[in-house]
C-alpha cells in the first residue's frame, strides 16, 4: 500500500497534462492540513494515531515511505546490517520543533517548509524527479513521431530556480544518507510531523507487544528495528518512536512480539549513556541550513535587480496570508499549465523562499485557468471559482511610455492591447497617425498577457500586497473581452 500511495503522489507532482487535477493525498498530509486549519483532516490523523500508533509515518507521509526505500536498497547492499536500541533524545525532537513554532510566528515560513515531511518531498519531486519524467516523455514523442504516431508530445524543461533545485538536492542527499544508514533517525529526531504524532503514539491503543514469557532476548526484533525504539534487553518498546512498519514482528522467532490492544503504562524512562547517533543528525542538519545561505544571498542579489511588488497567485488573497500557510510544497509550481508560478527568490523577504511567485517570462496566466487554487493542500491558496477569479485583481498593469516601440522607434505596435482579455489597455491617438497604449488599471486582472508578449517590457504587472477587486469592462462594440492562445 506505500508503495502505491508514493506512486499517487510523485506523479501528482510529475504529470503534466492534467490527468490528475485535484489529487486527494496531498490533502490529507498532516503539514498542510495543520496549515489549512483543517479541523476535520487532523482530527482523523490524530485519532488514527491514537488507535493504531505512527501508522501514518510508514503509510501516508512521502518522505517516511521514501526513506523506507533507502532503507530497503541498504539491506540488498549490505545483507548483514543491523540496527540497535538507542535511547530517546526528547531535547532534540521537541527542540526543533520549538524553532520551527518560533520560526513560523515570525514569519519565517521557509524554515519550516524546509523540514516539514510532505513538502521536503514535494520539492524533491518538482525540482528533480519531474525533469527526468519530462526528459523521459520527450524521448517517447520523439520516438513515436518517427512511428508515424503523436500520441506524446514534446514540453518544456526548464531549471525553475536555483534555490529550489539546491535546496531538493541537499534535501535528498542528506535525508537519502541518513535513512540509507540510520534507518528512521530523521523521522525520530528532526521531523515535526513525527515528534506530534509520536506524542500522541505513546497513548495509541494497538501497539507492539511483547510477550516476557516467550522473549528470550535474542536481540533480533532489537536488531531489525529501524527505529532504534525496541530494547530487547529489558523488554520495552518507546512507542513515541514507533513507525509500525512490522519488520519487527517478521524477524522474531519465538512469535514473541504482536499487534494489538495494550493497557496503558507508564513511559519507559530513558538514558542517555551513550552519544545518541542524533546529535550527529542535529549537526548535519545545522549544516544543510548553513548551506543554504549562499543560495538565499543569490535569490536577494537576483531580486535586487527587480524592485517591483511581486505577485502572489490569485487565490493567495495577500502575501500575508501566503506567508502564513504555504509550506512550499510547489505542488501549484508544477501543476501551471502556463509555467507562469514559480519559486519565489528574496521577493517575498527570506521567510518566503520558495513559496510561489508569478513570473511572465515564459508565459502567461490563462483567464479560465484556476488550477493552482484546486490544488494547493495547505489553504495558501484558498480554492476559487473561475468567475470568482475574473474579477479577483492580484496585480495591475503598469505601463512605461518612455520605451514603448511605439514612442521610440515610432511604429505601429498594440500586441498588448491584443492581448488584454479585459480592455485594461486600449489603444489610443499619437503622433504621425500611430496609436499607443493607454491603461485602465482598476479593470486590470494581473494575467499578465501584456507583459509577456510586449517586446520592450513596456508593460509589466505589479502586484498588489492585498488582492483587490477587479472592475468589470465596459461593453464595447469595438472592443471585445476574450483569452488568447499563445501557443501553450
Amino acid at each position: 500500500m506505500a508503495i502505491a500511495v508514493i506512486a499517487i503522489l510523485t506523479f501528482g507532482f510529475l504529470d503534466f497534462a492534467g490527468i490528475i487535477d485535484n489529487p486527494l493525498l496531498q490533502k490529507i498530509q498532516f503539514g498542510p492540513a495543520l496549515f489549512s486549519v483543517s479541523i476535520v483532516t487532523l482530527v482523523c490523523l490524530i485519532a488514527g494515531t491514537l488507535i493504531f500508533g505512527r501508522l501514518y509515518c510508514s503509510v501516508v507521509c512521502p518522505l517516511g515511505i521514501f526513506q523506507d526505500l533507502f532503507n530497503w536498497l541498504s539491506k540488498k547492499f549490505d545483507k548483514k546490517k543491523k540496527y540497535g536500541y538507542k535511547p530517546e533524545q526528547p531535547w532534540l525532537r521537541w527542540g526543533v520543533l520549538a524553532v520551527l513554532i518560533i520560526a513560523w510566528v515570525c514569519g519565517f515560513t521557509f524554515l519550516v517548509g524546509l523540514l516539514e515531511p510532505y513538502s521536503a518531498y514535494g520539492r524533491m519531486a518538482d525540482e528533480l524527479f519531474r525533469p527526468i519524467y519530462l526528459f523521459g516523455n520527450n524521448l517517447l514523442a520523439i520516438i513515436s513521431e518517427k512511428m508515424g504516431s503523436y500520441r506524446f508530445f514534446k514540453v518544456v524543461i526548464s531549471l525553475k530556480s536555483i534555490t529550489a533545485f539546491v535546496v531538493a538536492l541537499l534535501t535528498l542527499l542528506v535525508v537519502g544518507h541518513i535513512s540509507y544508514h540510520h534507518g528512521r533517525t530523521w523521522c525520530n529526531t528532526i521531523c515535526p510531523v513525527g515528534t506530534l504524532l509520536g506524542f500522541f503514539s505513546r497513548f495509541s491503543l494497538l501497539r507492539m507487544r511483547i510477550d516476557k514469557d516467550k522473549c528470550n532476548h535474542c536481540l533480533a526484533c532489537q536488531r531489525k528495528c529501524k527505529a532504534f525504539c525496541i530494547d530487547s534487553a529489558n523488554q520495552k518498546i518507546d512507542y513515541s518512536r514507533c513507525v509500525d512498519c512490522f519488520d519487527c514482528i517478521d524477524s522474531c522467532k519465538q512469535k514473541a512480539i504482536s499487534y494489538g490492544p495494550v493497557k496503558c503504562t507508564k513511559t519507559t524512562v530513558k538514558t542517555a549513556d551513550n552519544v545518541d547517533e542524533s546529535k550527529r543528525q542535529f549537526l548535519k542538519s545545522t549544516l544543510v541550513i548553513a548551506a543554504l545561505a549562499p543560495a538565499a544571498l543569490e535569490a536577494k542579489v537576483a531580486g535586487t535587480k527587480d524592485t517591483r511588488v511581486p505577485m502572489s497567485p490569485p487565490g493567495s488573497i495577500s502575501h500575508k496570508n501566503l506567508l502564513q500557510h504555504c509550506t512550499a510544497c510547489h505542488l501549484c509550481v508544477s501543476k501551471c499549465p502556463s509555467h507562469v508560478l514559480k519559486p519565489a527568490g528574496m521577493e517575498y523577504g527570506l521567510g518566503g523562499i520558495m513559496q510561489p511567485v508569478m513570473k511572465f517570462d515564459q508565459g502567461y496566466c490563462n483567464y479560465d485557468c484556476n488550477l493552482c487554487s484546486q490544488v494547493c493542500p495547505a489553504g495558501a491558496i484558498r480554492p476559487i471559482t473561475v468567475e470568482q477569479k475574473h474579477s479577483t485583481q492580484p496585480g495591475r498593469v503598469v505601463f512605461n511610455k518612455d520605451i514603448c516601440v511605439v514612442n521610440v522607434n515610432r511604429t505601429s505596435c498594440g500586441a498588448c492591447a491584443e492581448h488584454c482579455p479585459v480592455q485594461a489597455i486600449h489603444m489610443v491617438p499619437f503622433q504621425g497617425g500611430l496609436t499607443i497604449p493607454e491603461t485602465t488599471p482598476d479593470l486590470c486582472v494581473g494575467c499578465g498577457g501584456c507583459e509577456f508578449i510586449c517586446p520592450v517590457k513596456a508593460v509589466h504587472i505589479e502586484g498588489n500586497p492585498i488582492h483587490l477587486e477587479a472592475k468589470a469592462p465596459e461593453q464595447d462594440t469595438n472592443i471585445q473581452t476574450q483569452d488568447f492562445d499563445f501557443g501553450f
